[in-house]
């Protein structure tokens, strides 16, 4: 960097929340990058990433009044790395923050597809894709004609595994949602058979039997406790259940009294298994090979809830928590933020 201080603007936690966070728990900070060495890239941060995980992060995973690590896509924008040159997009995780310095080690730089737009790499392309794709093809093993119920559909995973599953031959495909809006996103845009607002009516229990009265073979869970005793009471012998979010318990103090009927397992011979992306790496390329012509050919959409701005990272994050994006959530930067 020629020898120049440069610095860049972050967002930190400042305290450990309790119960459903607040903006307050935040606090926005300079940070001094280090001089350029051999092997360092200077990245300028143009969309970040904010998810339902990061909720767990702030109990303890993340150091107080330090820099948070988060999925983003960034732009070299100057370079000691042959590796990393100038004007290349790359994924990274030094999220809420505006710049970083990487080296090609911290760094993956991003194909170029004809007609696909680099954000889509936080979206169907990344995590959030490849997790629908792991849960459904290496953990459910989901099979041409079943039933699949899907908890949050109207989220970033919820709404790639809806899309990804009638690609994969699904029968019948029944999610949860929030809203009435969601719902008819669900049923109206994204091809799913039914849906529901697990927040009017009966019980989600009740609300899933009339969405799927012959039962459902596969449950893809993000939510936990309600929702995961009503898919339990719903499996068919022999279903799956692959597991990856408990969104109805992070911002708790003590984890919910559902799910109450787990001997079930036992008794239907179903298969519960939790997984991290994290573990399934290896799937990146298999599933950018699978995705990217559906893409293309716009079978498949990449719905993604965009707030402008780096001074609403925050916002952002505190609206993913609520429910109030459909599809994924990012932040993409203003050219001055």
């Amino acid at each position: 960097m020629n020898g120049t201080v440069r610095t860049a603007r972050a967002i930190q936690q400042r305290r450990r929340p309790r119960g459903m966070p607040v903006p307050e728990d935040f606090a926005e900070a300079e940070l001094v990058l280090p001089a350029l060495e051999p092997g360092d890239a200077l990245v300028e941060n143009l969309w970040l990433s904010v998810d339902p995980y990061m909720r767990e992060c702030m109990d303890g995973d993340w150091e107080l009044d330090r820099p948070l690590e988060g999925r983003s896509i960034g732009l070299v924008v100057e370079t000691q790395s042959p590796e990393l040159p100038i004007g290349s997009l790359v994924f990274h995780r030094d999220g809420w923050r505006t710049h970083t310095v990487l080296t090609a080690r911290d760094a993956r730089v991003l194909p170029r597809y004809d007609g696909i737009a680099p954000q889509t790499f936080l979206g169907l392309l990344g995590g959030t894709g490849l997790t629908a794709y792991v849960a459904l093809t290496r953990i459910a093993h989901l099979r041409p004609g079943e039933t699949l119920y899907i908890s949050a559909a109207a989220g970033g995973v919820g709404s790639a595994a809806g899309q990804l599953a009638r690609l994969l031959g699904a029968g019948r495909i029944v999610g949860s949602a929030g809203s009435a809006d969601k719902v008819r996103i669900l049923t109206e845009e994204l091809g799913f058979d039914a849906a529901f607002d697990h927040r009017a009516g009966p019980s989600v229990s009740a609300q899933l039997a009339e969405a799927a009265p012959d039962g459902i073979d596969v449950c893809l869970e993000n939510v936990g406790g309600e929702h995961l005793e009503a898919a339990v009471e719903a499996m068919r012998e022999s279903g799956r259940i692959a597991w990856c979010g408990a969104i109805a318990q992070y911002n708790m103090t003590s984890a919910p009294a559902a799910p109450r009927n787990l001997f079930d397992l036992v008794a239907k011979s179903i298969r519960l298994e939790g997984f991290l992306v994290a573990n399934h790496r290896d799937a990146q390329t298999e599933w950018e090979e699978f995705l990217v012509p559906h893409l293309r050919s716009g079978r498949v959409t990449d719905r993604l809830s965009v707030t402008d701005g780096f001074e609403r990272t925050v916002d952002a994050f505190l609206g993913m928590l609520r429910g109030e994006n459909t599809g994924k959530s990012v932040v993409q930067l203003t050219p001055h933020s």
